[in-house]
């Protein structure tokens, strides 16, 4: 198998994991690296993500990285930049993207079609992944394939926020104010959450399902106690939990849901029932389908390692996403990635 030649673009939290990434898969081939901030314009790759010097600097001269003859863009930013990710792929690069998109108002309407016309230009690809959303999409939609009938398919996410260190984040989403909804928290949690809106409008289309609807939904839990986790305080009787999503709706029946359940403590007023799983996998039909699914970190993470399981699906889909069709691609357009197993384990018996 010929080497995939990749350039990383940007170095921030998900990016630094993704070339690191990169670096370590045997598949890959790092030739640039593409730099946001003039600060890391000219740092050697391997010092932007913690591994040995490996000869590429970074660069913000886009000219220069196109030039590389690569074959893949890892798109990695915080805000997405619709003029950059439309040159990259008119010039025939395949943009594999953990960002998706919002900040420019999302993949619909112009968005969609400027992008979509990029990628017929340039013979490239676009594929939007992450954990969620993304890879587990994925899974829950393979699982369908057991059953013979199938009337509802949800994902529901549970998460310890506790370790994310966001004051701004939890803030805006109303943690630690009085509790109840309030019709501006309502948009808050709205515009917060439209990015898992994405996952019902992906199952939705591989499962070739048409929806008469897609509604938001979102509740509040409170604290029963002060709660105090050192970079965040929440009093007695204010917002700290929050269980909020998007049902597709068929008929007037949900058929599709992405549910998260948010929490910076378990100690809530309300008693909900935290699973201590983080992702809860269900269909209904024939039969009748439950899978749970927890994760259980290395001693060595530290809270940000978590952002693994956002770059690693993007970086474990690049030989899919060459191989697929030009245009922007959905769910069953990739499959299921997977990790390169048999090659780790051959350069490690190498002395790699």
């Amino acid at each position: 198998m010929d080497r995939l030649r990749v350039i990383q673009w940007t170095t921030g939290k998900v990016g630094k994991l993704s070339l690191r990434a990169i670096l370590d898969d045997p598949r890959l081939e790092l030739v640039g690296v593409y730099a946001y901030s003039d600060s890391k314009s000219g740092t050697d790759a391997g010092d932007l993500c913690g591994r040995a010097p490996t000869g590429i600097k970074a660069t913000n001269d886009i000219d220069a990285l196109l030039a590389l003859g690569a074959d893949t863009v890892l798109y990695t930013p915080f805000q997405a930049d619709l003029d950059h990710a439309v040159r990259l792929l008119e010039s025939g690069l395949d943009v594999v993207s953990t960002n998706l998109f919002l900040n420019v108002g999302g993949i619909q309407g112009e968005v969609q079609e400027k992008l979509e016309a990029a990628c017929q230009r340039g013979g490239s690809s676009l594929y939007i992944t992450g954990i969620n959303p993304g890879w587990i999409n994925s899974v829950v939609t393979a699982i369908t394939a057991i059953c013979r009938d199938v009337d509802y398919v949800g994902t529901t996410e549970s998460a310890d926020c506790s370790v994310y260190e966001s004051v701004e984040t939890w803030t805006l989403l109303g943690m630690g104010e009085p509790g109840g909804m309030t019709d501006d928290l309502m948009k808050r949690a709205h515009d917060w959450l439209i990015l898992f809106r994405d996952v019902v409008v992906r199952i939705g289309a591989a499962l070739e399902i048409a929806y008469d609807d897609i509604e938001f939904f979102c509740e509040y839990a409170t604290a029963a106690e002060d709660v105090d986790l050192g970079w965040f305080k929440m009093g007695e009787g204010t917002n700290a939990a929050l269980r909020g999503g998007w049902n597709g709706k068929v008929g007037g029946r949900t058929v599709v849901q992405m549910k998260v359940v948010w929490y910076l403590t378990k100690k809530l007023a309300e008693g909900w029932e935290i699973d201590a799983d983080q992702y809860r996998l269900e269909v209904k039909g024939d039969p009748d389908v439950d899978v749970k699914m927890r994760f259980t970190p290395p001693e060595h993470w530290g809270n940000h390692d978590w952002d693994t399981m956002t770059a690693l699906p993007a970086v474990n889909a690049l030989f899919q996403i060459k191989a697929a069709r030009p245009g922007i691609l959905g769910l069953r357009d990739v499959g299921l990635p997977h990790a390169p197993v048999g090659e780790w384990m051959r350069a490690r018996r190498a002395g790699h």
